[in-house]
């Protein structure tokens, strides 16, 4: 008997631990964003840190790297793309599976 109460226990907590199939938040729209607006969005006092490159808007706020909206002296909240093609020993290698938050309108 108390082995089937453990048992059962056992299950009601995972299946209440699991989250529901519909659960999941939908995907954010992507934005189109001026220059002046991305400005806004340079890591600083608790703001995401999002970078441009090629007109791409990419989100490097979970990026260790860019702790603080700074990486090896750039700064985000700015198109990088002359800086990340010409400076950055990377290139745009890095920014592959670095989530999209939309596109550079002028």
């Amino acid at each position: 008997m108390l082995m089937g109460l453990l048992l059962l226990s056992l299950v009601l907590v995972t299946a209440c631990s699991q989250p529901a199939a519909n659960s999941e938040e939908p995907a954010a729209e992507p934005v189109e964003m001026t220059a002046d607006e991305l400005s806004a969005f340079n890591g600083k006092d608790g703001q995401p840190a999002y970078i441009a490159v090629d007109g791409v808007i990419y989100d490097v706020t979970e990026v260790s790297f860019w702790k603080n909206g700074d990486h090896n002296g750039f700064e985000a909240g700015q198109d990088l793309t002359e800086e990340i093609k010409s400076a950055s020993p990377h290139g745009v290698s890095k920014l592959k599976g670095i989530p999209v938050v939309g596109t550079l309108v002028n």
